[in-house]
C-alpha cells in the first residue's frame, strides 16, 4: 500500500510541476517578462483602462517601480502606448509615456 502511495504522490508532483513550467511559459510576454492573469489581474487592466479613458491593454505585470504592485502597458486610443502603475489597491501611482516601443 505504501508503494501505490508513493508512486501516486510522485506522479501527482510530475503532473504539477509540468502544469506548473507550462503556466510560467504561457505568461510570459514578448520581452521575457512574467506576465498575470486572474481576478487580480483583471482589476488592474480595468483600472488603468479607466485611467486612461480606453484603450487596449497590452500585457499585466506584477511591479515594484515608483511603490507600485501592478504595472500595465497600455496603447491608448491615440496610438501612443504608456504604463500605468497601480498600488495593490488599484490606484493610480504614475502613468508613463512607453519609451521602448518609440
Amino acid at each position: 500500500m505504501n508503494a501505490k502511495r508513493r508512486t501516486a504522490t510522485v506522479a501527482t508532483a510530475c503532473v504539477l510541476g509540468i502544469g506548473g513550467a507550462v503556466s510560467v511559459a504561457a505568461a510570459s510576454n514578448d520581452d521575457g517578462d512574467q506576465g498575470v492573469s486572474g481576478a487580480d489581474a483583471d482589476r488592474a487592466t480595468q483600472a488603468a483602462l479607466t485611467l486612461t479613458h480606453g484603450g487596449k491593454a497590452n500585457a499585466v505585470e506584477r511591479d515594484s517601480e515608483n511603490g507600485a504592485t501592478w504595472e500595465v502597458e497600455v496603447r491608448k486610443t491615440d496610438g501612443s502606448t504608456v504604463d500605468v502603475r497601480l498600488d495593490a489597491q488599484f490606484q493610480l501611482v504614475v502613468i508613463e509615456s512607453d519609451s521602448e516601443k518609440g
